[in-house]
């Protein structure tokens, strides 16, 4: 399923946080949304998965506009993992996971079962069904919200910095079975060299809106990066995949 962001401008209280972001997610894409910390990013998702409604343009799926979908259909065919999930209640983590299944008319107790219990299992959180999610470490519970996006059996995948509170081991597994989904996904990154490993296409985010766009090596130049991030950037070559990555410093303070 595709997604597109068709010229879509985001207003909250008269301020614009958003302005004419044009961006695509073609099919069974894994693509990035980079940007320091305040360019827009969260906002923008949180349009994406219906959290916000844009001031002008529109959300995609096919073609289809997704703010005039029925709430149900749309959880049916897009789910998100917002970068705030904070847990309010003491649920347990097979509950929390089997909310997933609540946009499908076509479930029955065991169907939903065995999808639970295999989202937990690729997510590596199989032997915490019965524990409390308020009891679980910042990384566990990260695990179990996108154990329960996965149960939702979408298309298309929605994630705000999911590699929050995730060890590096944690970190580059999720990655790689997001992109070996076959799922359309959209997610906004802080680690670049995580979005250079596992993207498809990186969308560079400043201010409100895209500076740049194209697949990582083309992206990630150092000139952009100390124009957007304020760093001086050195790329070297990954060894074993020959991806880029970064090594970064503060640049040089210069003499008045």
């Amino acid at each position: 399923m595709r997604l597109d962001i068709d010229e879509v401008t985001i207003e909250a209280s008269g301020t614009r946080l958003v302005e004419d972001i044009r961006l695509t997610v073609d099919s069974g894409a894994f693509v990035g949304l980079v940007g320091p910390n305040g360019s827009g990013k969260s906002t923008l998702l949180r349009c994406v998965y219906r959290g916000l409604r844009p001031a002008g343009g529109a959300v995609r799926l096919d073609g289809d506009d997704l703010h005039t979908m029925d709430p149900r259909a749309a959880a049916r065919v897009l789910a998100a993992l917002p970068q705030d999930s904070a847990a309010q209640f003491d649920f347990t983590v097979a509950e929390v996971v089997a909310m997933g299944r609540l946009p499908h008319r076509d479930r029955t107790a065991t169907s939903d079962r065995e999808i639970c219990a295999r989202a937990m299992a690729r997510t590596g959180v199989a032997h915490l069904a019965d524990r409390g999610v308020l009891g679980l470490s910042g990384g566990e519970r990260q695990r179990v919200l996108i154990a329960r996006a996965l149960a939702q059996q979408p298309r298309v995948l929605v994630l705000d910095e999911p590699t929050n509170h995730l060890d590096i081991a944690h970190q580059l597994d999720l990655l790689s079975r997001v992109r070996d989904s076959g799922l359309t996904v959209l997610a906004a990154l802080h680690d670049l060299n995580l979005a250079a490993a596992h993207c498809d296409v990186l969308y560079v985010i400043d201010g409100g809106r895209i500076v740049s766009s194209g697949p990582p090596h083309d992206v990630l130049r150092p000139a952009l990066l100390k124009a957007v991030f304020g760093v001086r950037a050195h790329r070297v070559h990954h060894p074993g995949t020959g991806a880029v990555q970064l090594l970064f410093d503060l640049p040089t303070p210069t003499t008045p």
